[in-house]
């Protein structure tokens, strides 16, 4: 089995060191899995001399354009992604202004920088947002749900949201877990933050739950 299919989701890896030394190692039992193999070296065999083996070199059963995929990404990750100053321009407005229900946030891997994807307007809501979020691909979102407490009385939370479909490329979730926070440190005044890989993951029940 290739051993990308043993790649966690993201959502479960926390902070980037972690998420760096997991691509480090997925990069290289994927184009170089003799330095990952735990057999005695040719020639300390037990029981034998040593056998004549050729080098997996290049592996087979590795796709190479999935192995250039995960190089490509395992760079992009290393060297970091530009975050767009309309990213937090939007964001501003949005707490401050209370003229947006959410920002959407998605990679151009061209220009390798988190740019700005849709905006709720003011008579947009939840509903709007899940929809606004695509099935097949990775996207950030910052929602600003209101609600009425117990006591009755009128709050507002700020969520991130990191959606991360099941149908999405695992390119695309390595590009997203790594250049997750940032954005995350550009977005003061966050209060909660939802990781999603299906819409049941961040229904509105969720969300009330969290904030309440």
């Amino acid at each position: 089995m290739c051993p990308l299919h043993y790649c966690p989701p993201f959502f479960q890896f926390e902070g980037e060191k972690g998420i760096l030394g997991l691509l480090a190692t997925l990069f290289i039992k994927s184009t170089h899995p003799h330095l990952m193999s735990k057999e005695p070296a040719a020639g300390k065999r037990r029981g034998g001399g040593p056998k004549n083996r050729t080098p997996p070199f290049p592996r087979r059963g590795v796709h190479p354009q999935r192995s250039a995929a995960m190089a490509m990404a395992y760079k992009m990750a290393t060297e970091g992604m530009n975050v767009k100053e309309e990213c937090q321009r939007w964001f501003m407005e949005m707490k401050w202004k209370k003229v947006h229900r959410f920002v959407v946030f998605k990679i151009d891997e061209r220009s390798r920088a988190v740019l700005v994807d849709k905006v709720g307007g003011p008579g947009e809501g939840y509903e709007e947002l899940v929809a606004a979020l695509p099935g097949d691909d990775c996207r950030y979102a910052v929602f600003d749900f209101d609600f009425v407490t117990v006591d009755n009385c009128q709050k507002s939370k700020i969520f991130f949201i990191a959606w991360s479909p099941a149908a999405s490329r695992i390119r695309a979730k390595i590009l997203y877990a790594t250049s997750k926070q940032g954005l995350r440190r550009l977005l003061d005044g966050v209060h909660y933050e939802v990781q999603a890989t299906d819409p049941s993951e961040m229904g509105f029940d969720v969300i009330r739950g969290r904030a309440q």
